[in-house]
């Protein structure tokens, strides 16, 4: 007994450090010597989880419920919900509901009110929210809020808050949505969170951000969580989405070397995941934008394994190796997708923002493989389109990516206007600090259009490519790239 006193004690002391492999082996090695009573198991099931061993931490949470269920129905419906959470946000949706369901029965056969019944609301409203019922889900939350509130429960508070937030980014309310999830993060960041929640939390604000391409919050809190993931060694869940943003930002501000092997260690990392898609697909973005296309190709191809149409990404890799239709068929396929699940959605009255999401980076890789098409009337349809979205938003990086879309419309058509626009989206991306767009907008290609009489269809694409391989090489190599390989864009 003495031994399992001492394991104990070294395991509990572990946890408080924050050291959860050396938590989960303790008390494992504590458990074999004398059963864990509640308190050290619900430890031993957070180090589990913190620690990837994740079907460890399913039957623990299934034990924990079993031996609480008598005396602390309350504490093993808390177990029971925890777990239906997890399994939710891993896609085993049918496990989350059983699971929902025996926690529910064992509250009502408790009765009373509980912090527990919140719980209850938070996967039903990430399936409201999935669905598209934005008004459901800001209700199931905003009732979650409100309990929470009445027992003092910060987890719950935090996951009720950010299923608002969610809610009302998907209902088009930006604006009130990111000042509350701004409290979360700041529940968050004091440390008010459990640690397995506080990863959850942490990623999905940052999704959430990236959505609404606010580029300066997704930054802050992505810093946030790289020290959060720094401070622990031993953690494994969330290290590999942290890598994922990290790499988005690092290839954003032109730091490609860094991005990639950010990349890499996010698909070593994820291994199997659900978030392994992502991880490839921003592995095979840096690949495309450093101009190694064998290697975009292999990796587009592996997070087509959990992305079906890895786009707009595999259609820029197209039109890059001079696969100009191939590309144009893609990303028509694309646009016309996401166009034929958002009037699906508005018909059957539920809210598009979801897929609405992804259009505008959609629409921006639209333009520049109609130009190279020579489709200038296609072009100025997406063109059109991707203005109206930047002007309803409002965000930076879409004035900016409109400007530079509309720019390059203007150049092809031999708009002598395109010099204003050009510069506009030049200087919106230097304010970005991405300095990979801000040449491809730049002055002097304003200045070309500006001088030109006419152009045709494949001029931007020409200089693009033009940018890529001459003058500006030693830029593109300052950023971490192999020179542009493949064959050019056909001239005219």
């Amino acid at each position: 007994m003495t031994g399992s006193v001492d394991l104990r004690e070294r395991g509990r002391g572990a946890y408080r450090l924050r050291e959860w492999a050396s938590a989960y082996e303790l008390l494992a090695a504590a458990d074999r010597e004398s059963p864990l009573g509640p308190d050290d198991l619900e430890l031993w099931v957070t180090a589990a989880y913190l620690t990837g061993h994740d079907d460890s931490g399913d039957d623990l949470s299934a034990r924990a419920f079993r031996e609480c269920a008598a005396d602390d129905p309350a504490r093993a419906a808390r177990h029971a919900l925890r777990l239906a959470i997890l399994l939710l946000l891993r896609g085993e949706t049918a496990r989350s509901s059983g699971w929902r369901t025996r926690a529910r029965r064992l509250l009502d056969g408790r009765g009373g009110d509980c912090a527990e019944r919140g719980y209850l609301l938070v996967p039903a409203a990430v399936e409201f929210l999935v669905a598209g019922d934005a008004a459901e889900a800001e209700a199931a939350s905003a009732e979650a809020v409100a309990i929470g509130e009445r027992f003092g429960d910060p987890d719950l508070l935090a996951l009720g808050r950010l299923g608002v937030g969610q809610a009302l980014v998907a209902s088009g309310r930006t604006a009130s949505a990111l000042g509350l999830l701004d409290e979360v993060m700041v529940a968050v960041t004091a440390d008010e969170v459990s640690p397995i929640f506080t990863g959850i939390l942490y990623c999905a604000v940052i999704e959430t951000c990236g959505e609404v391409f606010d580029l300066r919050r997704v930054r802050e809190w992505t810093v946030a969580l790289t020290r959060w993931c720094e401070a622990q060694p031993d953690l494994v869940p969330y290290r590999g989405q942290c890598l994922v943003h990290r790499s988005e930002i690092m290839l954003r501000h032109g730091a490609w070397s860094d991005a990639l092997g950010e990349a890499r260690m996010a698909c070593a990392g994820l291994t199997g995941h659900p978030a392994a898609g992502a991880a490839y697909y921003q592995l095979a973005e840096v690949h495309r934008f450093r101009g190694e296309y064998d290697r975009a190709e292999e990796a587009y191809r592996q997070a087509s394994r959990w992305i079906p149409e890895p786009q707009p990404g595999l259609a820029l890799l197209r039109m890059a190796q001079g696969q100009v239709d191939a590309a144009a068929a893609m990303i028509r396929r694309a646009l016309d997708g996401t166009a034929a699940f958002v009037a699906l959605r508005r018909a059957a009255h539920v809210d598009p923002a979801p897929a609405a999401a992804a259009r505008p980076r959609l629409l921006a890789a639209h333009v520049e493989i109609m130009i190279a098409a020579g489709d200038l009337a296609a072009a100025r349809v997406a063109v059109a389109e991707l203005e109206a979205i930047a002007d309803h938003v409002g965000a930076p990086l879409l004035q900016a990516m409109s400007a530079h879309a509309t720019g390059a419309v203007r150049v092809a058509e031999g708009d002598a206007g395109a010099a204003q626009v050009l510069r506009r989206a030049w200087r919106a991306w230097q304010d970005l600090d991405a300095p990979y767009e801000a040449p491809a907008s730049g002055s002097s290609w304003g200045s070309r259009a500006g001088s030109s009489g006419t152009r045709t269809p494949r001029t931007w694409s020409s200089t693009r490519r033009a940018w890529c391989s001459s003058s500006s090489g030693p830029r593109r190599t300052s950023l971490g790239c192999a020179p542009c390989h493949g064959p050019p864009v056909p001239a005219p």
